[in-house]
């Protein structure tokens, strides 16, 4: 692949049947072993968290479906970070994102994990509250979105529980009494990880979501332990890692953040100060890892070319984690293998690629050719766009 495949705006005019041609060129950094925490990989090629939404309506349960599109995507040794999935009902942001918080989710969530493990792969949940980003038709016993202050997002819209695009709604600010009971539902969602077979749980710190709302003084604005200063805003989140980590024991624990991120209308006045402290104080935790995102990707999923002009976060904050830094957002093979040999990172992490090429690390080992995935079909649906990427395997068949 060619830098100008990774930086083009290839996603806005192919198709999905698109193939993207190769040659043959090694990666010694990008295929070498790495022990992150508790997690002994084969190879850097990190599957990064993607919302599909696909779970089983009612409940938010993953299915057979869901099962497929995990074995598919396993590898010996590998390491797959789960989509983001809701802590509680209150957390719930988007309809047909699974759910931890009942029994049902983890008998789901058991069948992916035990598919992920008979290929040799790992695999941890990603514990997500939504926050403001949500909108009260999926949670209708709960009422508004909730958030660290009554300031709703200005650019996008909520999808409600019917998948219609809807204005985001004012949240409730959360009173200071609610907040252990916020750590309490990480806590718990962290257990029922044991329960459903995880490896371990990344904590979603990252995108707009509620502790990135917690973080970031553009959607804090409390006058309590929990705002105003970097270490009060910081607070929350820390917090919740504490509590996890004394589930699981921080080698089985991952945070991912977004300094400089905009998805969900975020912005922070000081973001070198403020996740400097952060991975500062994760450091000092001795978590397995830290996955940022980089913020040339920062409106997610949207229908945006990458921006090769944004900061580069693994590079501002590598000196700030002493740990194994995983790096997100944009990337093709020949990138990956320059940061981690520049020692900007130890692992990269690949949404996109992953979604249309389900065995994408033997295929970047090979050479093989890679498809460039049909953006339509990211969020809700069938099989289409989901489990019908072939592999190397099926493809000769």
């Amino acid at each position: 692949m060619t830098e100008r495949f990774r930086s083009c705006d290839l996603d806005r005019i192919l198709g999905r049947n698109t193939v993207i041609s190769t040659s043959m060129t090694e990666y010694p950094n990008l295929f070498s072993p790495l022990q992150a925490g508790a997690f002994s990989l084969k190879h850097r090629v990190i599957m990064a968290p993607l919302t599909r939404m696909r779970s089983a309506l009612p409940g938010d349960v993953p299915r057979a479906l869901n099962v497929e599109y995990y074995r598919q995507r396993a590898s010996e040794g590998g390491l797959i970070v789960s989509e983001a999935t809701q802590i509680s009902l209150q957390g719930k942001g988007y309809p047909g994102a699974p759910g931890i918080h009942t029994d049902a989710q983890v008998e789901g969530w058991q069948a992916v994990t035990e598919a992920v493990h008979a290929k040799g792969g790992q695999i941890l949940l990603q514990l997500w509250h939504v926050g403001r980003n949500s909108h009260s038709s999926l949670h209708p016993d709960d009422g508004l979105p909730v958030a660290p202050s009554a300031i709703a997002p200005r650019i996008g819209k909520a999808l409600t529980a019917d998948f219609q695009q809807a204005d985001y709604e004012t949240p409730r600010a959360l009173e200071l009494t609610e907040l252990p009971g916020i750590v309490e539902q990480y806590r718990a969602a962290a257990i029922r990880a044991q329960a459903a077979g995880f490896d371990g749980v990344e904590i979603h710190g990252a995108n707009g979501y509620l502790l990135d709302q917690f973080l970031e003084d553009g959607t804090n604005h409390r006058t309590d332990a929990y705002g105003g200063p970097i270490e009060n805003r910081a607070r929350l989140l820390l917090q919740v890692m504490d509590a996890v980590i004394g589930v699981w024991g921080a080698e089985r624990v991952g945070v991912r953040l977004s300094p400089y991120g905009h998805f969900g209308d975020m912005q922070d006045s000081d973001p070198v100060a403020l996740f400097g402290y952060v991975l500062q104080q994760l450091s000092a935790r001795s978590v397995a890892y830290a996955h940022l995102v980089e913020p040339r990707v920062g409106n997610a999923g949207a229908d945006v070319p990458i921006d090769e002009t944004a900061k580069r976060t693994a590079r501002i904050f590598r000196d700030a984690f002493a740990g194994v830094l995983i790096s997100a957002g944009g990337y093709a093979a020949e990138e990956a293998e320059r940061t981690i040999a520049g020692g900007y990172a130890d692992a990269v992490a690949f949404g996109r690629l992953f979604i249309a090429n389900p065995d994408l690390p033997e295929r970047f080992r090979s050479g093989a050719p890679l498809k460039w995935p049909d953006r339509a079909s990211f969020y809700g649906g069938t099989e289409v766009g989901y489990t019908d990427y072939p592999s190397l395997e099926t493809a000769d068949r």
